[in-house]
């Protein structure tokens, strides 16, 4: 007889093996080698955070490869029509060795972007902005990726002249073809390209995902169909021949391809696949199933009110009312490693009526994960994440301050952060220094000056070598990230007991007298007569810091006019001194406004 125990194990076992490492599934639950609708809903979900939340900048180099990947396509098709006469199906056999290598190799394709993020969108976990901008990127790449494939292919001599005159002829007869026919086969082919995204999800290994994505799109090509990337590949391959103008190739070619390509790939496919899944498929695919969505207002209009996207957890209650108080957001990426962290947030914080520390535990996910996580692994991760964090509430609760904790599992972990921050209403950010903190993961988020050019609140880093506030060291400037250095150390001195030197760096003896009276102006301006002025002449800023931090517990340095945040996470922070002193160091940046130039080419 079979031990039923051991029977109960091995099954455990095959389900264990059988799952990805991130929870999403990697069997079906009712015939073990298929998936129903609503696991490959969860798949795509999965995927479509992914997509969704890439950077601007990632999105576009994959749309550029994918957009010169179907070079290949348009190449291949005209060299072998040139070669076989025109025979229709043997000139098609290659024609999709381009989306082969798109689709294999996971670079970005706009109609195959129309299944995952609409899938978000339609769920309001994501906003319509969010899609668009993730529409206009990809096709931006695509665009600029067939043009430069294009361009090679007319001056760099690929083409033999009987395939140069077939890739003519066939960019011509696109652009003679009427804009309700191209419209109307363009739909079909969006159909077709949105299809093989839902089926494969639905795949196992890579022989069926090839398989399905070469026999899909061998039909555009034999039933006559356009791709709105190929069509714009054979529009600048005729621009650049000089037979057609660029204006007329967009509007009588490429936008009904696009517009076509669009509503067949949205609702003839993802529509429809979507009211196929059951009421439960949210709730088998995100952790809370439908209770975490974007309101309508969100859902319309993205960040501008509120939230663009919904993380895959987000365990804090949504803010009712603005209490008024003082808030301090904590991120930590590892509640065991960050406990000072947490106590000088809230040493900062007691100080202050109606204070409340948050602290958010942030967990990245992985890029490219297979499949992302499932809603059960989420449940294990927050579990975890709430044992962790008894420790970190015990020691908010030592202080006079509100305790709140939350979980936050997301592709873009530094995002998070400031979408918390703007969420809630904080005032002040405190953030860890250093690799194993949130930093590694903020490298890899989108570019930072997106982010770091508008920041929610203040903001301050902490380099911990250990919590003495008794002696404070202040560099001053006259910048508003030193008025917020001042803020802090009139806490300190009020709520530790701390003894502050203020420092003031200038060029030579002459300008002492001015910098004394500079600092005593200062002093009073911000209600720190109680401390120690000292004026150096060397002109050498950092050098004489690192001399004078030698007789101090903390250094309180604010930012330069670069900016901090955005210098940090690009790992270009040129202050040295910050390895070469032994105490602690709180590092400070206050938001500022800056113009439109600035926004757009950032200091370096």
């Amino acid at each position: 007889m079979s031990d039923p125990d051991a029977s109960e194990n091995e099954t455990a076992v095959r389900d264990a093996v059988e799952r990805s490492r991130s929870g999403a599934p990697a069997a079906g639950r009712v015939v073990r080698d298929r998936f129903s609708s609503d696991e490959v809903f969860q798949r795509i979900v999965a995927a479509a955070d992914e997509e969704i939340t890439s950077g601007s900048r990632e999105l576009f180099f994959s749309g550029l490869a994918g957009g010169f990947a179907i070079t290949i396509t348009f190449m291949l098709y005209v060299s072998l029509s040139a070669t076989t006469g025109g025979d229709p199906v043997v000139s098609a056999l290659l024609y999709p060795l381009g989306f082969i290598y798109i689709i294999i190799g996971g670079y970005q394709l706009y109609t195959e972007n129309t299944l995952p993020p609409v899938a978000l969108t339609l769920e309001r976990l994501a906003s319509i902005p969010a899609l668009l901008r993730n529409w206009v990127v990809v096709i931006s790449g695509n665009a600029a990726g067939g043009a430069l494939g294009a361009t090679a292919l007319v001056f760099g001599g690929v083409l033999s002249p009987e395939a140069a005159t077939v890739a003519a002829e066939l960019g011509q007869h696109g652009v003679e073809t009427g804009w309700w026919p191209l419209f109307s086969k363009a739909a079909f082919a969006g159909l077709i390209v949105a299809g093989v995204v839902w089926v494969e999800y639905a795949s196992q290994d890579t022989i069926s995902r090839l398989v399905v994505v070469y026999l899909a799109f061998l039909a555009i090509p034999l039933g006559g169909l356009y791709h709105s990337v190929v069509s714009i590949t054979e529009m600048v391959y005729l621009v650049l021949r000089g037979d057609l103008a660029v204006f007329v190739g967009f509007v009588d070619f490429v936008l009904p391809v696009l517009l076509g390509n669009t509503v067949g790939g949205v609702i003839l496919v993802t529509v429809v696949n979507y009211f196929q899944t059951t009421e439960r498929r949210l709730e088998s695919a995100r952790f809370e199933g439908a209770d975490r969505q974007l309101s309508l207002k969100e859902w319309l209009f993205g960040g501008l009110v509120g939230q663009s996207y919904v993380p895959l957890v987000d365990t804090a209650e949504e803010p009712t009312t603005d209490d008024g108080g003082y808030r301090v957001l904590v991120p930590i990426a590892n509640p065991r490693t960050e406990s000072r962290l947490v106590e000088l947030a809230c040493t900062l914080a007691a100080e202050r009526e109606a204070a409340t520390v948050h602290v958010v535990h942030i967990v990245q996910v992985p890029d490219r994960s297979p499949g992302g996580y499932g809603a059960g692994q989420n449940r294990r991760i927050v579990a975890e994440s709430e044992r962790l964090l008894e420790d970190v509430r015990e020691t908010v609760g030592t202080y006079d301050v509100t305790c709140e904790t939350s979980t936050i599992v997301s592709h873009r972990s530094f995002e998070a952060v400031f979408r918390v921050a703007e969420r809630r209403d904080t005032d002040l950010v405190m953030l860890g220094w250093g690799a194993d903190r949130l930093w590694g993961a903020a490298r890899r988020d989108r570019p930072l000056h997106e982010l770091t050019g508008q920041l929610p609140c203040d903001f301050l880093v902490f380099k911990d070598s250990g919590i003495d506030t008794s002696r404070v060291l202040l560099p001053v400037t006259d910048s508003p990230h030193s008025d917020l250095c001042a803020e802090i150390a009139r806490t300190l001195q009020a709520g530790t007991g701390a003894e502050v030197t203020l420092l003031h760096v200038v060029d030579d003896s002459d300008e002492v007298a001015a910098g004394k009276r500079f600092l005593v102006e200062w002093a009073a301006e911000h209600d720190l007569e109680d401390t120690t002025p000292v004026v150096d002449d060397s002109g050498d800023l950092e050098g004489t810091i690192a001399r004078e931090a030698a007789g101090h517990t903390m250094l309180l340095m604010g930012a330069t006019e670069r900016g901090l945040l955005s210098r940090l996470v690009r790992d270009s922070l040129h202050y040295d001194v910050v390895d070469e002193v032994d105490c602690s160091v709180l590092l400070a940046e206050r938001p500022m406004e800056r113009g439109l130039g600035e926004r757009l080419l950032p200091l370096r």
